[in-house]
């Protein structure tokens, strides 16, 4: 497990020296992303290729959407999370359709007290339904330095990357077991920080020090592997797009690896060992499914 560890460790470090030069010479933010909300409290600089999102009260955060939409793709950002006490705020990195039905892929960054970690949360929704939330511990301090957060959504699977971790996958089992999966609504990517105190941390036990306030999470560049797809008319050519049933569909043996030590090691939450998360009492059909 100790040379497994290294190993890990020796591949993160490399896949980060490689993310902040692609993602430097990647898209930026001028050019892919709009403020939609309290954009006072959103500053790009750098030429774009850096941006800041500020929480500064209970009701005024900020997030960030693209000017794309897309069916299917790879969405990439590094981000340096708020530092210090940071508990009842939440940072994300997510993509979504439009509406009340919504699709959705999640990161959520789930602030801490002094000295404690952030949660690292995921999930995903189809037609506004999620229960699928999976959570981590990091294994890195998030606040120090930049980290790359990936998500990557094809016809076969979705995989949640960090630093070029595989540390989830949700596999396409809806023709198979009925099992829904995002397939049809175009997405945007967004970014925000914004104030939950009440469930955030600890379960709402621990409230936000206002008085640490502004928190700031900072990004560096922005990567937008996609298929630009505006309405249902595109939905099938993007998934033809992404047929490639060894590049789209499969983690390598490594991957897959690397994806379970991080879960034996790291992962603080499932919703398939969690009774309450389940309908009619019954465990969700993918939980008895391959995930890689």
């Amino acid at each position: 497990m100790g040379k497994a560890l290294k190993q890990h460790g020796a591949f993160v470090l490399a896949f980060v020296a490689w993310a902040l030069l692609d993602l430097a010479a990647g898209g930026n933010f001028y050019d892919e992303c709009d403020a939609t909300w309290e954009p006072q409290n959103c500053w790009a600089y750098d030429d774009g290729n850096r941006l800041s999102l500020a929480l500064v009260s209970n009701s005024s955060g900020s997030m960030i959407r693209s000017k794309r939409q897309f069916v299917y793709g790879t969405v990439s950002t590094m981000i340096q999370l708020a530092p210090g006490d940071s508990a009842g705020t939440v940072t994300t990195y997510y993509t979504s359709s439009l509406g009340d039905n919504q699709d959705e892929i999640d990161f959520e960054f789930l602030g801490n007290e002094t000295g404690q970690p952030y949660t690292i949360h995921t999930n995903v929704y189809v037609n506004g339904v999620g229960n699928k939330e999976m959570q981590f511990k990091p294994w890195f301090d998030p606040t120090a330095d930049y980290h790359n957060y990936t998500i990557s959504w094809t016809p076969c699977m979705i995989v949640w990357y960090i630093d070029g971790t595989p540390i989830r996958v949700f596999r396409n089992y809806q023709a198979s077991h009925g099992v829904v999966f995002p397939t049809s609504q175009p997405m945007y990517v967004y970014s925000s920080i914004w104030a939950a105190e009440d469930w955030a941390t600890q379960g709402g036990r621990v409230k936000t020090d206002w008085s640490k306030a502004p928190f700031v999470a900072n990004y560096h560049g922005i990567n937008l592997d996609v298929c630009e797809c505006y309405d249902g008319d595109c939905v099938a050519g993007c998934a033809a797009k992404f047929s490639d049933g060894d590049r789209y569909c499969r983690l390598s043996d490594d991957q897959v690896g690397q994806m379970r030590l991080v879960q034996d090691k790291y992962r603080i939450y499932n919703y398939c060992v969690d009774p309450k998360q389940w309908t009619n009492g019954q465990v969700p059909v993918e939980c008895g499914l391959l995930q890689f």
